[in-house]
């Protein structure tokens, strides 16, 4: 290719770039017109399954050579700074900077949130609750470790409502300050963590103290202030932390992954992708459980998730969740619902809400 030839290429793509600036203004024009009428209303700023709809809109048109992810990536960072003309959103997180979950946040609403960190989940669900955040985002269930029980305890008493669900894939790096293997005298990261390492563990450091803490992100800040601590986390904590990788992807699984929901005071509409949560208990009787979950398969419903966990309440006493495919306004599911709710000797919605699988195939 001669100079001019990639002088010719170049001047094509800088006009390009030109048209997409200009699109993209008259898009945020349009953003902030229906943002003053939503304020007249008093309609949210997030609303989930239109966001959805959109990314799955812009994949489905997608012609390539663009991969499907980056299409979805791209509009999402669209999405993200025009909801920011509306008001910028805050939204709660198990912090500190560097953990999965803030990885979560960035990967569900973009880079234009406003963030706040917590230093346990109770209080970024405080936060929520208080109206001081928009949401909170927190980790419902590992592919390896299972459910994230502290998240589920909290989805049973508080008023709010799952408004939105992520997965993350999660690659673990084992991370000390100079990346020194010989130096690491113990290592430190959140339990879950622990177990989704449990074998590499085993095999390569045999005998090393294994500290329990908060979150990865404590273990990675812990880690940058002593030498012979190294922490398991991932590489955003490296960054935040300036900590050198002694190993990556050391979780037994390669397939690892982190559902993360969003916990707020919204209640999106269908779009297609959905999901409802519900936490229920039955009487104490024979045949209650096979009773109560029996409407599902007679109107179709798909049961993704049936977990039990004490009630704290008495002994031998559980809550079940679940998790279902499809909205509660989808009549297949409304109808299950309904006869459900009349069985159950507690019932509790926990949303129906949107999934952005397309942000982390």
């Amino acid at each position: 290719m001669t100079p001019e030839e990639l002088q010719d290429f170049r001047n094509r793509i800088d006009a390009i770039d030109d048209e997409l600036v200009r699109l993209l203004a008259s898009r945020a024009t349009l953003v902030q017109e229906v943002g003053r009428r939503k304020h007249l209303t008093g309609a949210p700023v997030f609303r989930p399954e239109r966001e959805v709809s959109i990314i799955e809109r812009m994949v489905s048109l997608n012609q390539g050579p663009l991969p499907p992810d980056s299409i979805a990536a791209i509009w999402l960072e669209i999405i993200s700074g025009c909801r920011a003309l509306e008001r910028v959103m805050r939204v709660s997180y198990l912090g500190p900077a560097g953990t999965y979950s803030e990885q979560a946040v960035r990967t569900l609403f973009g880079h234009q949130v406003e963030m706040v960190p917590c230093t346990t989940m109770d209080e970024a669900i405080r936060e929520a609750e208080a109206g001081a955040v928009d949401c909170a985002l927190l980790p419902v269930e590992n592919s390896t470790e299972g459910t994230v029980g502290r998240t589920l305890d909290i989805l049973l008493r508080t008023p709010l409502k799952i408004s939105a669900e992520i997965s993350l894939p999660i690659h673990h790096s084992l991370l000390q300050k100079e990346g020194k293997r010989e130096a690491i005298r113990s290592i430190a990261a959140h339990p879950q963590a622990l177990g989704q390492c449990q074998r590499w563990l085993d095999e390569n450091f045999p005998g090393v103290v294994r500290l329990p803490v908060a979150s990865n992100g404590h273990a990675a800040e812990i880690a940058s202030k002593d030498p012979s601590v190294a922490a398991i986390a991932g590489q955003l904590a490296a960054q935040h932390y300036g900590l050198q990788s002694v190993a990556e992807r050391i979780e037994d699984d390669p397939n690892n992954r982190t559902r993360f929901a969003a916990i707020g005071d919204f209640t999106p509409q269908a779009c297609g992708v959905d999901q409802t949560s519900l936490i229920l208990s039955v009487p104490d009787k024979a045949g209650a459980v096979v009773s109560l979950i029996e409407p599902l398969a007679r109107h179709g419903v798909s049961m993704k998730r049936f977990e039990s966990r004490p009630a704290r309440q008495g002994a031998w006493e559980y809550y079940f969740y679940l998790d279902l495919v499809g909205h509660r306004q989808d009549s297949n599911v409304a109808l299950a619902l309904a006869e459900i709710r009349q069985r159950a000797a507690f019932y509790k919605e926990l949303g129906s809400y949107p999934l952005f699988d397309r942000l982390t195939t």
